[in-house]
């Protein structure tokens, strides 16, 4: 059996541009359901949801199920880690590649060395530093892949954030490190690294985010980032942003629930029990 390819990996790569959905609610059977949605990509938060390696573990086997259910339907899972830097990152980082992660996105990282450190973890030596233990991993299907552990460095997928004004200051350097896929800008924590907390729209963080873009793109690598309206998010694909995140689950949770209410409850009207 050959080690599945990565074909998120192969998107970006192709230029082409593939639509996420966040997925915050660290639950495995909501992750199942807009797992058959159609997103192209489903990112499973470690970073501000409450996840661990467990419960990515159990999302992981959701959207397996849901890919079987709804074959081109399918989302491919990406994983934001806690973090991925230092020997706490590279550990996180083994866990969640064992478990079958194929594309991470790393969150901080303001420096290439950083950037180069998250590559060799995710690498099997002489590339890099991951740790050998395939006989005990779902990502080598226990050994049925007889060849991962020479395949898997090629399907690896590395996505790093660059969410402050360090991080844009390196971004060059940052992109150009052998082994990143793919830069995602953090629109927020960007914004409040220079001095604009809660205005991701000021005009100074916006003009970071494009020129930003541009920058990776002229790197050879595929830019991301998180949009929560359709006019943002068509304002970044059409800036050149390749992987594209339009939402997220807790939002439509929220937004649906409010919309739900309000057709029953206005402003200021009780709300009556009637069972």
């Amino acid at each position: 059996m050959q080690t599945p390819v990565n074909s998120f990996k192969q998107a970006l790569a192709a230029g082409l541009s593939p639509i996420g959905l966040w997925a915050a609610l660290a639950s495995a059977y909501s992750t199942e359901l807009i797992a058959g949605i159609g997103f192209d990509w489903l990112l499973i938060d470690g970073e501000h949801a409450p996840n661990d390696v467990r419960s990515t573990l159990a999302q992981l086997q959701a959207v397996a199920s849901a890919q079987l259910a709804f074959g081109d339907r399918r989302s491919h899972p990406v994983v934001r880690v806690p973090v991925g830097t230092g020997d706490v990152g590279v550990a996180l980082i083994k866990q969640y590649l064992d478990i079958g992660v194929q594309t991470l996105l790393v969150p901080m990282i303001d420096t290439p060395e950083q950037a180069d450190l998250v590559v060799k973890a995710t690498r099997y030596a002489p590339a890099g530093i991951r740790g050998m233990g395939s006989a005990l991993a779902r990502a080598s299907r226990w050994q049925a892949h007889g060849r991962y552990v020479h395949e898997a460095n090629a399907q690896v997928c590395v996505l790093v954030q660059a969410e402050t004004v360090e991080a844009m200051r390196n971004l060059d350097a940052i992109a150009a490190t052998p082994g990143v896929d793919g830069v995602f800008i953090g629109p927020a924590d960007l914004s409040a690294s220079m001095g604009h907390p809660g205005n991701a729209g000021h005009p100074d963080v916006q003009a970071a985010i494009f020129d930003g873009i541009a920058r990776i793109r002229a790197a050879g690598k595929a830019p991301g980032i998180l949009a929560t309206t359709e006019q943002l998010a068509r304002q970044w694909l059409e800036a050149g942003a390749q992987f594209v995140a339009v939402g997220a689950d807790t939002m439509l949770l929220a937004a649906g629930a409010t919309s739900l209410l309000a057709q029953y409850k206005g402003a200021g009207d009780a709300v009556r029990n009637t069972y």
